[in-house]
């Protein structure tokens, strides 16, 4: 995979594309970045990328003239029908589903607004997709990018090592990751669940499963709104009602 990131502040992204797990999948050859400065491709002498709104109001607003023509000459380099992702406080929520439909092109584009907004014919004639963060505003699309990136790469084959760390994650089945517990087995009198020293695999599954269910039950009932529920998860379901 490779992304192109439009930014106008493009030292922002070096210590996060350069540390741990982004680091480690550049080493890995599977992913590239580039950071691409758009004001390189304006037209103004002054060397402008924004101007004042049409019909009056606050703030500035990306003029569409260099977000164009970064954009096309970004495509004429690699050859490639990339997804162009506008991080937008009005975009879809970002989710792990979108995360793994990232996970599958070959090379994305990400822009990264600044001021009051963008000029629509950019929405309307080059973005692809239009993704939020939450539901706030930022000063620029930056962070936002950095965070849908980070998202998608860790997805990439051989990135984890641990091929089925990222189907267990949190999100990935629709429900929240189940607990997690590691050595010493008796800390200062707190225990480690008996059951995950059974070698009983399908009885850990199960309890995995179970506390699973559970914590998105107490912490995100709208997932399990969204959920097909089994005959099982809806018996367990019920116990936790009556108690």
């Amino acid at each position: 995979m490779h992304i192109d990131i439009l930014t106008l502040f493009p030292e922002m992204f070096s210590g996060v594309l350069n540390t741990s797990i982004m680091k480690k999948a550049q080493d890995l050859d599977a992913f590239s970045y580039e950071t691409v400065n758009f004001r390189d491709y304006t037209e103004s002498k002054h060397l402008k990328v924004d101007d004042t709104p049409y019909g009056g109001g606050a703030g500035m607003v990306l003029s569409p003239q260099p977000i164009f023509d970064a954009v096309d000459a970004i495509k004429d380099k690699q050859g490639k029908k990339p997804r162009v992702i506008l991080m937008c406080p009005q975009g879809e929520p970002h989710s792990q589903a979108k995360a793994e439909e990232l996970a599958e092109e070959d090379h994305l584009i990400f822009l990264c607004g600044h001021y009051e907004g963008y000029d629509e014919r950019i929405r309307e004639h080059v973005v692809t997709d239009e993704i939020s963060i939450g539901d706030y505003v930022l000063t620029g699309g930056e962070l936002g990018a950095m965070v849908v990136m980070d998202s998608v790469v860790r997805l990439l084959p051989g990135v984890l090592g641990n091929a089925s760390s990222a189907p267990e994650d949190s999100f990935s089945n629709g429900l929240l990751e189940h607990p997690h517990y590691t050595r010493p087995r008796d800390f200062r009198g707190m225990q480690v669940p008996e059951v995950l020293f059974s070698g009983n695999h399908a009885k850990i599954d199960e309890w995995r499963h179970k506390q699973s269910l559970k914590r998105t039950y107490e912490r995100r009932k709208d997932l399990i709104e969204q959920r097909s529920l089994t005959d099982q998860e809806k018996q367990w379901i019920n116990e936790w009602q009556n108690d």
